[in-house]
């Protein structure tokens, strides 16, 4: 299914987000969500479906100064 991931088109096999993310390589614990510019809860994300031409975006934080 073609996504768009973080501005970029992306080929992903799986329709849960929880999935996607660990397929985009987004591993660590700590990061922010949003399906179609609506904020995912991290509770969410195993039960979020995502259809094709969704756009998610995925934002870490950024330490220092």
């Amino acid at each position: 299914m073609r996504i768009t991931v973080n501005g970029e088109a992306r080929e992903v096999g799986s329709q849960l987000l929880s999935e996607i993310l660990v397929e985009c390589g987004y591993r660590q614990t700590h990061f922010a969500t949003a399906l179609n510019g609506v904020f995912v809860h991290k509770h969410q994300r195993e039960s979020t479906r995502v259809m094709p031409g969704d756009r998610i975006e995925v934002v870490t934080p950024n330490a220092g100064g």
